[in-house]
C-alpha cells in the first residue's frame, strides 16, 4: 500500500521540479476551477441513460446538480414513489455519487416499477428532480425502453444494495404478477394492476407460502415478506425474488475463503388440485478482497453455494468496469487480469488505475485516502443438461484507508523577509477553506483580502497543492529575541480543510521558523543647551519593545510627563532639566556645573542592555552670590565623589550656622559678613570675606541601631566661600578645598558694592536732590553740600576715604579745564575758597565711617576774566579701608605736605594697591540772577 502512496508523493515532487521548465496552472484561491470528468450526456439536460444487458443505467452530470440536492422518483403509472434508500434495496434500484458530483442511478430491469413485455421490452420511467439552496425545483422526466430477451434460466445480480435472483417457473403454473407495458403516455393506468396483485396473493391458484433457509427453515405468508421488505414478483415466464444484504433472513457463509450473503428461499403456488413449489438460490460476495502495494486482488470461489459441484460447468468468464463489460484487449492496456486458479477465480486490477479514482478521507482529524473501483464480475456455468446460470456482480471496490499526511515544503526566503510554504498534495475533493493564524481564524477570502498571498498549484494528475507567503512582518507573525542581535519569526499556521461532497472538515498544524541576525539595537544620540539634556532615541528593530532607565532609575509615565517626552512610530526624545533628580552632579566649573545624564536602554523581559549612552555638560550656574549690603549666599552641591554627603548636616565655621533649604543633594545658606566665623582680609587693593562650608563640626550618618554618628572616609567635604571687593564691583572667589581626585572646581560669582556721590539740600544732609532735579541751579559762592556714602554695607570695620574730588566745565572726569578739591584725602590749601569736611556723627547714620561729607562754594570756569560757561560738575575717587589699617591713604593727616597740584597728583605705593570707585555729581549751574 505504501509503495502505491510514495508513488503519489514522487509524481507530486517530479511535477514541483518540472514548474521550473513548465509553469503551474496557479489559480487564486478564491476562484476555484472544478474539472469535469470527461462523459458523454444530453448539453441540454446534462442526463445520459443506457441499457446494459440485465439492467439499466441512469447518469447525471454534475453540471446539473451543481450547488444543488438531486432527488429521484420512480414512476409506476400514475404513482410517482420518491426513491428512497430502503424502497431502492426492495424494488432494485441503487444511487452512487462520484467525488465529482457525478450520480449514477442502477436499475433492475426487473425493478416493481418497470413496463415489462413478454419478458423482453421493459419501460423504465424516471423523474429527477433538482432541488436549489432556497427551496425552487428543477424536475426532469427520463424515459426508456431496454431490449433483453436472452434471460438464462437463472439469472442472479448482485448489486451495491441488493441481490436478486430470477427463475423460469413452468409455464401454466400460475397467473402472471405484472405490470403491462405501457402503450403510450396518453394511456394512464388504473387501479386494475394493484387489485390483479391483491387478487393474485390471495387466490388459491398463486402463491401460498414461503419458506426462508436462515439456514433453518422459517414459513412466511406473501403479505408477511412483502411487508419485510422482500420483493417477490412474477412475471409472464419468472419468478423473481429481490433482497437488501441486510434482511434478517440472510446469513453469511464462507466459501473458499471468500464470505458470502446468501438468501435461500422456496415460493409454494397453490391450485385447486396440488401445490408447486420453486427453489430459488442467491449468493453475493462480500470480500475476498486482497492488497498489496502494487495491486488488488479479488478472488471469487470457483465453486459457490449457487452451483452443483458434481457437475458444473463454467462456460463464460467476462470481466467489467462500472457496469459495463470490458474486452480483453482493453484488459490488457489496463494491466488486468481474470484467471481461474485452482478452487478460485481470481481478477487482479493495478492500485490507482484510471478506471478508478482516489477518494479523501478524515479520520480522527487526519487526512487519508483510498483509491476507489467499481469491478464487475460475470459468469455463465451449467450444472448438466441445458439448465444455465447467469451471473453478474456489481463490486466496488475501497481500499483501506491510507495516510495521506501532507508534506510541508519550506521554501521561506530569508533575504526577502518573506515566509514562503508549499502544502500538499492533495487530492481534487479538498476544498481549502481557512486558515488560524496566532490571531485568529480567517477564510481564505478573508486572508486574501488581508495580503496573505495563497495560490493552489493543479498538476495534471488531479492532484494540487497549497502555496502560502506571509512576509515577517506581519501581524500573523511572533517575534521573539533570543539574544542581542538574533530574532527568531515564527509562523504558526493551522489549515483548514473540508473534503467534498460530504463536507468532512480536517485541518493541519504546523509552525514554520526562522532565525535572523538581524536585531538593529537602539541609537541613543544627546545634547544640551544651557538648562537641559535633550535625547533622542532611535527605537532599532525592535520598536517600541524596550524599557529606558535615567540614572537609576525607570522611565515611569509620571516620568514621561515631566520630561517632555514625545514619540512616534520610529523614535522617542525627551528634554531632562540639569536640575532634575536622575541627573549626576560631576564637577563645579567657573560659573558653571558640570552635569552627567546616564541614559540606558534595556529588553524587558531578559534585562538585556539594548544601548547605553551618557552625556556630560557644563551648565551655568552660581554658587555664591556677593551683595553690597554685606551678605553672602552659598550653595553646596553633593558631587559623585562624596557618594555618602548628607547636605543637611554641612555648617559654617560657626557649627549653628546651618544651611536655610537642604536636601539630598543641596544645601543653601545665607549669611552676614559679619556672622558665622567670617574673616576679613585686605591684600593687593582688595577686601575679601571669607567662610567654609564643611562636615567638621557635624556627623554625617548615624547608626541604625544605636544612632550613634559614623564618619565614613569619602564624606569628607571642606568649601571655602570668599567674596572680594573693589571700590567699583564685587568680585567672589569660592570653593577653595581640600584636594580631591574628583573635586569641584573654583567658582567665580559677581556682585555690586553701591557707594553713590550726591547733592544735599542743606547743610543737614537730610534731604537730597534726586536725578530728575538735575541740573541744579546755585548762586555764585553759594554752599554746595555734596556727600560720598557706602550703602547696604553692614560691615563696621570698613571706612570709606574720600582720595580726590575735583570740579569740570564738561561732565568728562577727565576733560580741562579742572579744579581741584580734596587731594590725597585732603582738602586743597591753594583753593582761596576752602573746601570743608565736615565729620559725621554716630547719631546721624547706622555707619559712620561709610560715609563722608564736604562743602564747596558755587564757581564758574573764567579765562581772562571771561565766564567760559555757567556750569559745573564734581567727581570724586574713594576708597575702602580696612579702619586698623595704619598706612596710605587710609590715614593719612591733613594737611599733607606733598606738593599739591591742579592735576592729578603722584600716590604712594600703599595706595596704590587699593582699588578706587570713581564718582561723578549731576550738572551744576551758576544762576544768572
Amino acid at each position: 500500500m505504501m509503495t502505491w502512496l510514495l508513488g503519489i508523493w514522487i509524481s507530486w515532487l517530479i511535477l514541483l521540479v518540472a514548474s521550473a521548465q513548465k509553469p503551474f496552472d496557479v489559480v487564486p484561491a478564491s476562484q476555484k476551477l472544478n474539472v469535469a470528468a470527461s462523459q458523454s450526456f444530453n448539453q441540454r439536460s446534462g442526463l445520459k441513460t443506457e441499457c446494459l444487458g440485465s439492467f439499466f443505467k441512469l447518469s447525471v452530470d454534475k453540471s446539473l446538480a451543481f450547488g444543488s440536492r438531486l432527488e429521484f422518483d420512480a414512476i409506476n403509472g400514475t404513482q410517482i414513489e420518491a426513491l428512497t434508500p430502503r424502497l431502492a434495496d426492495k424494488c432494485g434500484f441503487s444511487v452512487a455519487s462520484d467525488p465529482w458530483g457525478n450520480t449514477n442511478v442502477y436499475a433492475s430491469l426487473l425493478n416493481c416499477f418497470a413496463g415489462n413485455m413478454d419478458d423482453a421490452v421493459f419501460d423504465i420511467d424516471m423523474r429527477v428532480r433538482v432541488l436549489g439552496a432556497k427551496g425552487e425545483q428543477d424536475v426532469f422526466e427520463v424515459e426508456k425502453t431496454c431490449n433483453y430477451d436472452k434471460w438464462a434460466p437463472r439469472e442472479i445480480l448482485c448489486n451495491r444494495n441488493y441481490m436478486e435472483v430470477s427463475v423460469n417457473r413452468l409455464p401454466g403454473d400460475i397467473t402472471a404478477l405484472h405490470r403491462p407495458p405501457k402503450l403510450g403516455r396518453s394511456q394512464m393506468f388504473d387501479d386494475q394492476w394493484t387489485n390483479t396483485v391483491s387478487e393474485a396473493i390471495t387466490s388459491r391458484y398463486n402463491i401460498w407460502r414461503i419458506m426462508f433457509f436462515t439456514p433453518q427453515q422459517k414459513a412466511m405468508l406473501l403479505v408477511d415478506a412483502l411487508n419485510s421488505g422482500y420483493s417477490i414478483t412474477t412475471t409472464k415466464s419468472r419468478l423473481v425474488l429481490r433482497s437488501a444484504y441486510d434482511m434478517p433472513e440472510t446469513y453469511v457463509e464462507n466459501v473458499n475463503g471468500v464470505p458470502m450473503k446468501i438468501i435461500r428461499v422456496t415460493t409454494y403456488f397453490k391450485k385447486q388440485w396440488s401445490v408447486t413449489m420453486l427453489d430459488t438460490v442467491a449468493a453475493c460476495p462480500t470480500g475476498g478482497l486482497v492488497y498489496t502495494d502494487e495491486m488488488i486482488t479479488w478472488n471469487f470461489p470457483r465453486i459457490n453455494p449457487l452451483m452443483d459441484s458434481t457437475d458444473t460447468k463454467i462456460l463464460g468468464m467476462f470481466m467489467g468496469i462500472d457496469g459495463k463489460q470490458i474486452d480483453t484487449a482493453y484488459m490488457a492496456a489496463r494491466g488486468y487480469s481474470l484467471t481461474m486458479e485452482d478452487a478460485l477465480i481470481v481478477m487482479k486490477l493495478p492500485m490507482g488505475g484510471p478506471d478508478g479514482y482516489y477518494k479523501s478521507h478524515a479520520v480522527n482529524n487526519q487526512y487519508h485516502i483510498r483509491y476507489n473501483i467499481e469491478a464487475m464480475l460475470e459468469l455463465l456455468w451449467s450444472d448438466g443438461g441445458t439448465d444455465t446460470t447467469k451471473y453478474k456482480v456489481i463490486f466496488p471496490i475501497k481500499t483501506p484507508l491510507v495516510s495521506g499526511l501532507p508534506q510541508l515544503v519550506d521554501n521561506t526566503d530569508s533575504q526577502l523577509k518573506m515566509f514562503d510554504v508549499l502544502l500538499g498534495p492533495f487530492l481534487y475533493d479538498v476544498d481549502f477553506v481557512n486558515i488560524t493564524f496566532s490571531t485568529g481564524v480567517l477564510t481564505v477570502a478573508e486572508a486574501t483580502a488581508r495580503g496573505v498571498i495563497i495560490e493552489e498549484h493543479r498538476f495534471p494528475n488531479g492532484s494540487k497543492t497549497i502555496r502560502l507567503q506571509v512576509p515577517f512582518s506581519d501581524l500573523f507573525v511572533i517575534k521573539s529575541q533570543v539574544d542581542l542581535i538574533m530574532t527568531v519569526y515564527t509562523l504558526p499556521l493551522i489549515f483548514g480543510f473540508m473534503i467534498l461532497p460530504e463536507y468532512t472538515p480536517f485541518s493541519y498544524s504546523t509552525s514554520v521558523e526562522v532565525t535572523l541576525h538581524d536585531v538593529v539595537l537602539p541609537t541613543i544620540t544627546g545634547k544640551c543647551d544651557k538648562e537641559k539634556f535633550y535625547i533622542q532615541i532611535l527605537f532599532g528593530s525592535a520598536g517600541k519593545g524596550f524599557s529606558v532607565l535615567l540614572g537609576k532609575h525607570d522611565l515611569t509615565p509620571e516620568r514621561k510627563a515631566e520630561y517632555e517626552v514625545k514619540e512616534n512610530g520610529t523614535h522617542m526624545s525627551l528634554a531632562v532639566p540639569f536640575l532634575a533628580s536622575d541627573v549626576a552632579f560631576e564637577l563645579m566649573y567657573p560659573s558653571s556645573l558640570k552635569a552627567r545624564l546616564d541614559v540606558l536602554v534595556q529588553e524587558p523581559v531578559n534585562k538585556w542592555n539594548l544601548g547605553d549612552f551618557s552625556l556630560s555638560c557644563n551648565f551655568p550656574m552660581t554658587m555664591t552670590e556677593c551683595y553690597s549690603n554685606g551678605s553672602m549666599s552659598a550653595l553646596a552641591v553633593k558631587v559623585e565623589s562624596v557618594t555618602q554627603l548628607s547636605p543637611r548636616q554641612l555648617t559654617l565655621r560657626d557649627p549653628s550656622c546651618k544651611p536655610k533649604f537642604s536636601n539630598d543633594r543641596f544645601a543653601y545658606f545665607t549669611f552676614n559678613a559679619n556672622s558665622c566665623g567670617t574673616s576679613r582680609t585686605f591684600y593687593d587693593g582688595v577686601m575679601m570675606y571669607q567662610n567654609e562650608i564643611s562636615l567638621d563640626n557635624a556627623p554625617v550618618y548615624q547608626q541604625p541601631k544605636t544612632g550613634e554618628p559614623i564618619t565614613l572616609p569619602d564624606a569628607d567635604y571642606h568649601v571655602t566661600v570668599s567674596c572680594f571687593y573693589t571700590l567699583n564691583d564685587t568680585q567672589t572667589i569660592a570653593f577653595f578645598t581640600k584636594p580631591r581626585e574628583s573635586e569641584p572646581l573654583p567658582e567665580t560669582g559677581f556682585g555690586v558694592l553701591d557707594v553713590i556721590l550726591r547733592l544735599a539740600l542743606d547743610g543737614s544732609y537730610n534731604a537730597f536732590y534726586l536725578e530728575e532735579n538735575y541740573p541744579v541751579v546755585q548762586y555764585l559762592r553759594s554752599p554746595l553740600f555734596f556727600e560720598v556714602a557706602l550703602l547696604q554695607s553692614s560691615d563696621p570695620q570698613i571706612e570709606l576715604v574720600l582720595e580726590n574730588c575735583w570740579a569740570t566745565l564738561r561732565d568728562d572726569r577727565n576733560s580741562t579745564p579742572r579744579w581741584d578739591l580734596i587731594v590725597d584725602g585732603c582738602v586743597n590749601m591753594a583753593d582761596r575758597y576752602e573746601t570743608v569736611l565736615h565729620p559725621v556723627a554716630s547719631g546721624q547714620v547706622q555707619f559712620p565711617t561709610h560715609v563722608k561729607r564736604f562743602e564747596m562754594q558755587m564757581f564758574a570756569f573764567v579765562q581772562q576774566n571771561v565766564i567760559l560757561k555757567d556750569q559745573m560738575f564734581v567727581h570724586c575717587d574713594a576708597v575702602l579701608c580696612d579702619i586698623n589699617q595704619i598706612d596710605g591713604i587710609c590715614k593719612r593727616p591733613c594737611p599733607y605736605s606733598s606738593p599739591l597740584k591742579t592735576s592729578k597728583v603722584r600716590r604712594d605705593i600703599a595706595s596704590d594697591r587699593l582699588q578706587r570707585m570713581q564718582l561723578s555729581s549731576g550738572k551744576i549751574m551758576l544762576s544768572s540772577s
